[in-house]
């Protein structure tokens, strides 16, 4: 699934679009296609894992789920779930969500939790954390309430920096070791953009999908954790768990 930094890329790779019309709009997407024709896109946005083209009363929110992708003025043999038709480009998106909001975007969206938003506030992520004390930190980094735009590698990674083991207590970290895994999950997320628009991502991995810990020497522990059940590569020599 890609994570919030990806979905920066597609935002910024897809920016020329704005203002521009759309003449057709096809797909199999469970939308009212005929809503879109003629309309004019007046920003594109994101938040979180989700991409948002807005017009003046109404956005398109698309989520790439687990194996979504885009393609910008080229096709797959597949049918697209959105195809969006301009007088000289197009958009489409392949095996995702799309949905329309309706309501303003300030009403739906917390601008102050997304990870990569320039409205993004430490405090106010400290204090979601002090709202889940039984939540384990693989699932609170997870958690698309707190953590806008997180997903498996920023937790995976944000959690070996910290030295905190997956299966500890959010409410067992002590103060200081909550507010250097809030500083570290931003932090790592604007790494992980760097990174991955110079296709360099995956050589910072230290430990998503590794099989030895880079600080000990010893072999990582691989293992589906959480609620979520979501892979986590660890070290429980250096990853402390707080219980």
């Amino acid at each position: 699934m890609p994570e919030g930094p990806s979905i920066v890329i597609l935002k910024e790779a897809i920016s020329h679009f704005k203002g521009k019309k759309i003449l057709a709009a096809s797909g199999y997407a469970k939308i009212d296609l005929s809503k879109l024709k003629n309309k004019k896109i007046t920003a594109i946005k994101s938040w979180g894992k989700h991409l948002l083209i807005c017009f003046n009363t109404f956005t398109i929110r698309i989520h790439l789920l687990l194996f979504g992708t885009y393609l910008i003025n080229n096709r797959k043999p597949a049918n697209p779930t959105l195809r969006l038709t301009f007088t000289n480009d197009e958009l489409n998106f392949y095996t995702c969500s799309v949905i329309i909001i309706d309501q303003p975007l300030n009403e739906v969206y917390d601008w102050e939790i997304d990870l990569l938003s320039d409205q993004w506030n430490a405090e106010k992520v400290l204090k979601q954390l002090k709202k889940i004390p039984d939540m384990l930190a693989c699932d609170a980094l997870l958690n698309q309430d707190i953590f806008a735009g997180s997903g498996n590698i920023i937790k995976n990674e944000v959690l070996f920096r910290t030295h905190i083991h997956p299966l500890s207590k959010v409410g067992k970290l002590p103060l200081k070791k909550k507010k250097e895994l809030v500083q570290e999950a931003r932090q790592y997320s604007f790494d992980f953009l760097e990174w991955k628009k110079t296709s360099v991502l995956k050589q910072h991995w230290l430990a998503h999908t590794r099989k030895t810990c880079p600080r000990c020497h010893i072999a990582f522990n691989k293992e589906y954790l959480g609620t979520t059940r979501r892979r986590s590569f660890f070290c429980n020599n250096c990853q402390f768990l707080y219980e």
